[in-house]
């Protein structure tokens, strides 16, 4: 079944109210009774990953619709690349076994590969220890970044023109909780959280409520 293979959240709404979260089939299918029913307010599906809309063809029986998402979904995302083949001929040389490393050119000056040569292992393995340090060490800030990011696009599309949208966007950005929640109070309720949950995730009004305490204390 196609909700059984894909983890990724989508969300779809009727103008400003939510009438779907879940999987991408539950939203495909909430989508195409939305539109046959030929709303008067745009009914959008958005991917929660990335806060963007996502086309869905809808025509059709839900049998027939759930049969091209799953056609789709196979093809692009639950098939993994195929490996380049190994002659059988060639044997496999003695040592570690191979890690899937990737051989690339890199430019560095000259007292950089000294220091990279020194280190122990020599200049792969020190390469390869300091990429992981900086991932571990920026990870929290990516995450913060890509929630903004999707919380934002999401935003714009959809709530572009209710007021206080900059005053909203500043607090986003600014990674406000308390600030945000209190400019989206006169947004549609289903809008505000669903901006909120992007941003914060699930816990959302724990970040409300425990930036405030910090604040007063």
């Amino acid at each position: 079944m196609l909700e059984a293979a894909t983890h990724t959240s989508f969300t779809t709404f009727q103008g400003y109210k939510r009438i779907a979260t879940g999987g991408l089939l539950q939203n495909a299918l909430a989508l195409k009774k939305a539109l046959d029913g030929s709303p008067r307010e745009p009914v959008l599906l958005f991917d929660d990953a990335t806060g963007r809309t996502v086309e869905v063809d809808t025509r059709g029986t839900d049998e027939e619709v759930e049969a091209r998402l799953t056609a789709v979904f196979f093809k692009t995302e639950a098939t993994p690349a195929a490996e380049p083949a190994v002659g059988a001929a060639t044997p496999r040389g003695r040592g570690r076994p191979k890690l899937g490393v990737v051989p690339r050119e890199i430019t560095l000056l000259p007292r950089h590969w000294e220091w990279l040569d020194s280190q122990p292992g020599g200049a792969s393995v020190a390469l390869r220890k300091l990429v992981e340090e900086a991932r571990s060490q920026g990870g929290e800030k990516d995450r913060a970044r890509r929630a903004q990011e999707r919380a934002y696009h999401f935003m714009v599309t959809l709530a572009g023109d209710l007021p206080g949208f900059e005053e909203a966007a500043r607090a986003l950005f600014a990674h406000d909780a308390p600030r945000l929640h209190e400019n989206l109070s006169t947004w549609p309720r289903d809008v505000s959280n669903h901006v909120m949950k992007l941003a914060w995730g699930d816990e959302w009004q724990t970040a409300v409520q425990g930036k405030r305490e910090g604040a007063q204390a």
